[in-house]
């Protein structure tokens, strides 16, 4: 058996170039008056798939074609995918219920859902449709009138039709009666049929006569998408191997070979499909005057004489008519040049988009971009609503960025006032970005203002990264920073005690938000006065997020490169270079002390000595009991000792060395909002001598020690407060 079979596979290999795909030498093509169309054959290895074997049955005469594996005669097959076939009638004349298979196919074949229908007939008559299993899949019910029959016409009296169901392979039907007290001594009928050949009958009710009918059978081989064998097919030697099925100058459609346009014959013969000479018969052409076949289709050529009008018809040639060619050819030359004129602009408008395109690309990944995705991707959809502007955008939004427009500038930008298509006022920060590190600021404040959603916390509407320098766009802020209102003098807007114990909660409930309620615990790590913005309302935001860090929920602090503004970093941050959410609380107590004394958290010097920080003034002023010498004296000419006192003991806290000895910010919150309760109550009788903080000398020197070490030391950056980024 394994010798026949490498002589075999021998045999394909070296008449596979000769041996053509037509009628196999030896196979008849005929069965009596039939013709047998090839991949269909009769007999042993005459058709291209067993299964579509054609059986002839010469005990008739003439004889008759059948399939071969299910014996259903032949009536006519198409190329085209159907075959007709004569398909019994059940009958019942019983008056009970019974089911019978009337007929199996199995693939390649299937009855053809639109060129079948099911039709039963009778008295009373139910006619189900059922599955090789038993279940139903449709049917209809023809009613019971002996007085009246319609010959040409089913719609439910007598008889009934319907579709049949998709896929459809075996047909098996059960015919019941619907009211055994009529119509019982009649018959029922119940078939499928080829829905054209029905309709046509003089009289329906003629095939209750019949034992056959015509029905429709698709057939489809088992070939590939390119139409090459399938695996699971078997294939006469023949056919080549990795060899098409269809033949020449044809195409393959859903599995199956028809032959192209301008071809007809045999699709599955290599060189079945022949072109058809169009050319030859007048009516299968348009040409006016001469018809030119060609491969596939054919050309109109016009006479000596005449010029070509359209595709098909001439028009006869004069001299304005040979003036008007030339003016013509003249008339399509000067188009083509325009043409060309017009493909090189828009060859050059579309090389500028894409010059652009790429540029804004490269700015997107050098402003942090990925690295933006990166951040999104790992947030959990928790910044999904930032919105990228682009730059044409901003650049209406601003005018271009004019000159006019500036709000403010400072080491980390300039800010521009515009107006959003939506009539949104906003703020649009350019920012400076010099290094990886900026880059990374940048990126860090787009992602945590995304997060966090607080009424005294600036905004951030999104953001723009495909310009040369990325672009933040926050909401318009109109009232400038709580640092201009420290320490510049408006007469419009007077700081009175209770603007400022308002301000200072508005802060400290930000900061609680941002460390205790917000999904991620996350640290300022850059709190002063020109840090909170006034809204129209005077009302406190803190903005600036550039160095701002999230936490784990189980994180207590942050090692860090040491990062802050000179006067509000934390000592014990700055030595340790461990951030933690008392090192925010530091930097919130320097911004009490402001509000306190109208001074700046590094004051001038004096004489010949160096600047010293407003904390440690502000704490020896409290250890030797002279808070009030060095507050400001609007504060003082208002004269709420009591409320001031517990104001500054607050302050006082928050300024201890030893951050574990700090309150929250959530206690902070609380004791200023209890500031405003009536004066006799426990909150405002709070006394500062009940806090214990380390003596004079001690403090005096770590701060000496931390100036030094700002100044020598190269791993530890340290920012001199700058001008505020957005401004009035």
């Amino acid at each position: 058996m394994g010798m026949q079979l490498v002589i075999l596979m021998i045999l394909v290999l070296v008449f596979s170039e000769e041996v053509s795909a037509a009628i196999i030498p030896g196979c008849p093509d005929k069965c009596g008056n039939f013709t047998i169309p090839y991949p269909f054959g009769i007999g042993s290895d005459c058709a291209l798939d067993w299964r579509i074997k054609i059986y002839c049955n010469k005990t008739f005469d003439p004889p008759k074609p059948f399939l071969y594996y299910n014996q259903l005669e032949v009536l006519n097959i198409s190329l085209e995918g159907t075959i007709q076939v004569k398909s019994p009638i059940f009958k019942d004349c019983t008056n009970g219920s019974r089911t019978q298979q009337v007929v199996f196919v199995y693939n390649p074949f299937g009855f053809s859902e639109t060129k079948n229908i099911f039709i039963a007939m009778g008295c009373n008559n139910l006619a189900l449709i059922n599955t090789e299993t038993g279940s139903n899949l449709g049917g209809c019910m023809s009613f019971c009138n002996t007085t009246t029959r319609d010959k040409h016409r089913c719609f439910g009296i007598n008889c009934c039709q319907t579709i049949i169901p998709p896929s459809f392979w075996n047909f098996s039907t059960s015919l019941r009666t619907i009211d055994p007290f009529n119509g019982q001594d009649l018959c029922k009928y119940a078939f499928i049929v080829d829905q054209n050949w029905f309709v046509n009958l003089p009289d329906i009710y003629s095939v209750q006569h019949m034992e056959q009918v015509p029905a429709v059978l698709d057939w489809k081989l088992n070939l590939t998408d390119d139409c090459y064998p399938g695996r699971a097919s078997y294939f006469p030697f023949y056919i080549r191997i990795n060899s098409s099925v269809c033949g020449n100058n044809t195409n393959c459609i859903n599995q199956s070979c028809y032959c192209k346009h301008g071809y007809e014959g045999n699709p599955y013969l290599r060189d079945g499909c022949q072109d058809i000479d169009e050319c030859a018969n007048p009516y299968t052409n348009n040409c006016q005057q001469i018809c030119n076949n060609t491969l596939g289709g054919y050309d109109c050529l016009c006479n000596k004489g005449w010029e070509a009008s359209g595709m098909y018809n001439c028009t006869r040639l004069a001299n304005d008519k040979r003036a008007r060619m030339v003016i013509e050819i003249a008339s399509c030359t000067i188009l083509g040049v325009l043409l060309v004129l017009a493909a090189t602009w828009w060859l050059c408008k579309l090389m500028k988009r894409r010059k652009l395109r790429q540029l804004k690309e490269k700015n997107f990944e050098k402003n942090g971009g990925l690295l933006l995705c990166q951040q999104v991707s790992s947030s959990e959809g928790i910044v999904d609503t930032t919105k990228l502007f682009t730059s044409k955008e901003l650049d209406m939004a601003t005018d271009n960025y004019n000159k006019n427009r500036i709000l403010g500038q400072g080491g980390q930008g300039t800010v521009y006032k515009g107006m959003l298509t939506d009539g949104r006022i906003v703020a649009v920060k350019k920012s400076r970005i010099e290094d990886d590190s900026k880059k990374q600021q940048f990126i860090n404040e787009v992602v945590l203002l995304s997060k966090i959603n607080h009424r005294n916390i600036v905004k951030l509407h999104g953001c723009c990264l495909e310009t040369d320098v990325p672009l933040l766009v926050y909401e318009f802020i109109p009232n400038g920073t709580l640092f201009e209102y420290i320490h510049d003098y408006n007469e419009d807007f007077p700081l009175t005690w209770d603007i400022r114990v308002r301000v200072a909660v508005e802060i400290a409930g930000a900061l609680f938000y941002l460390h205790s309620a917000a999904s991620m615990p996350i640290y300022h790590r850059d709190i002063k006065s020109s840090n909170i913005l006034l809204d129209e309302k005077y009302r406190a935001k803190v903005a600036d997020f550039g160095t701002s860090r999230s936490l784990a929920i189980d994180q207590t602090h942050l090692t860090t490169r040491v990062h802050g503004t000179f006067g509000y970093m934390d000592p014990e941050y700055f030595q340790s270079s461990q951030f933690t959410d008392k090192s925010d609380v530091y930097s919130f107590g320097v911004v009490l002390v402001e509000l306190l004394t109208g001074q700046k958290s590094i004051l001038a010097p004096i004489s010949d000595e160096e600047g010293r920080s407003l904390a440690t003034h502000f704490i020896l002023a409290i250890k030797e009991n002279r808070i009030f010498d060095i507050l400001d004296p609007q504060l003082v000419e208002e004269g709420r000792k009591e409320e001031i006192t517990t104001f500054a003991n607050i302050a006082y806290r928050c300024l201890n060395l030893n951050g574990r000895k700090r309150p929250t910010m959530k206690q902070v919150a609380a004791e200023l909002e209890s500031i405003n309760v009536p004066r006799n109550s426990p909150t405002a009788e709070q006394s500062y001598e009940e806090f214990e903080y380390p003596v004079n000398d001690q403090l005096d020197g770590l701060w000496e020690l931390a100036t030094t070490s700002m100044s020598s030391s190269t791993s530890k950056s340290v920012k001199i407060d700058t001008e505020p980024l957005i401004g009035k």
